[in-house]
């Protein structure tokens, strides 16, 4: 009988085992958002930085920067609650993260140490965007858009596709951000760019990134930070992350295999910011399948990610006319896309849900991509002309492009020899 009554009065702790601080979890998410706070004011900002021109890093860089910091001021004053609160096609009652306090917990972690993970997912998104503007956009116009564009644009779909809201979830496998995160930041900055125009001497001199050796090393962070990215979106220290984080290193590995491949194939030299560039790719490819793919399917997405990549940047772009000045919708964008359906195509085994069926994946998958292309097109502009209104104008003068932005807008040198 004492066992009976014994095995009674734990069925409560049971019950609400799921809703219990687990220090193990809190652990990793804690070093896992440590790891993606990394990525945007280093990673990404030395990955842009050595690909843009000497009169324009400091700018470039400067606009990660500023993303982080006006992300994050915009994500917890607002953000959070449009993406995470209650509500179906948008969240509400969490402005200002009313209700939350350092005991509320989200799952089996405190909440505002999820609230500082996700965070960092709404900073790089929009920071990932600045790569198609760079070199001829307002500084001033671009932080107003940023802090609008957070609001307007990757909270809500932050909350379809992970926040409950039902009406506008297809049932997509977005494991860490494929639509979310990548296709959206290049639908974005892609709708920006071509508001904006070419830039002045676009394929009339040859442009030349600064430094390929920042490249490299802006990549390696981006690579080491999406590990957190990665296998922290499981929440939890347990196999499933453990399997993101080995699928995240393979697809990378495949993705600078892809790209430096068709450079050997075509121009028959395999160049160090083709490599750097196709680990990104390889990166951007397994993210919404990080959770899903086994390490066969990592090796034919990162693969394919890396290859497709250097054909878009090498081949396909020049049909588009746009100046898009860091490919972020070629290698964010496009191989995301590629990404997200490859996640329907390559699910493990052991992942499979019992219902699945790949011709209803698909379609959930391109359903959700094809969501996130429209509606991020069509706001990311009103919001565009928004900030451009309110700041006067959104691309610098000729004579400001001309000097570059460095020295006219920040009053700095990234050399002074």
């Amino acid at each position: 009988m004492k066992k009976w009554l014994l095995a009674l009065s734990l069925l409560p702790a049971m019950a609400f085992a799921e809703d219990t601080l687990n220090s193990g979890d809190t652990a990793w998410m804690l070093v896992a958002t440590a790891f993606v706070m990394l990525m945007t004011p280093a990673g990404l900002a030395l990955f842009y930085g050595g690909l843009t021109r000497s009169k324009n890093i400091l700018n470039t860089m400067g606009m990660s920067l500023a993303a982080y910091a006006v992300g994050t001021l915009v994500w917890v004053i607002i953000g959070y609650s449009i993406a995470f609160g209650d509500g179906d096609l948008i969240g509400t009652g969490k402005v200002m993260l009313s209700g939350i306090s350092s005991d509320t917990i989200s799952g089996s972690i405190p909440e505002l140490l999820f609230v500082a993970f996700q965070g960092t997912f709404a900073a790089i998104t929009v920071a990932i965007a600045s790569g198609s503007m760079i070199e001829r956009v307002k500084f001033s116009t671009f932080v107003v858009f940023a802090a609008l564009w957070v609001v307007a644009v990757y909270a809500p779909i932050t909350h379809w596709a992970w926040g409950g809201g039902e009406t506008l979830n297809f049932g997509e496998i977005d494991f860490a951000g494929g639509t979310v995160v990548h296709i959206n930041a290049g639908v974005a900055g892609f709708v920006v760019a071509m508001i904006l125009g070419r830039r002045k001497d676009y394929e009339k001199a040859a442009i030349k990134p600064f430094s390929p050796i920042l490249v490299v090393l802006g990549a390696m962070l981006l690579w080491f930070g999406w590990f957190g990215f990665n296998a922290g979106s499981e929440v939890a220290a347990d196999g499933t992350a453990a399997s993101a984080f080995l699928v995240t290193n393979v697809a990378a590995s495949l993705g600078v295999i892809g790209w430096v491949l068709g450079e050997w194939l075509i121009f028959k030299k395999p160049t160090l910011v083709g490599g750097a560039s196709g680990a990104v790719a390889g990166l951007v490819a397994i993210t919404p399948a990080s959770g899903t793919a086994g390490v066969g399917g990592a090796i034919i997405i990162g693969l394919v990610g890396g290859f497709l990549g250097f054909l878009a940047v090498s081949k396909i772009k020049k049909m588009f006319k746009v100046d898009d000045s860091l490919d972020a919708f070629w290698v964010h964008g496009l191989v995301g896309i590629w990404g997200s359906i490859a996640t329907a195509l390559f699910i493990a085994d052991y992942a499979m849900p019992e219902d699945y069926s790949l011709g209803s994946q698909l379609v959930s998958q391109l359903m959700a991509v094809g969501l996130t292309i429209v509606y991020s097109g069509i706001v990311t502009a009103i919001v565009y002309f928004i900030a451009a209104a309110v700041t006067g104008g959104g691309r610098v003068d000729e004579e400001t492009e001309t000097m570059g932005l460095d020295e006219s807008v920040h009053g700095e040198r990234a050399l002074n020899l």
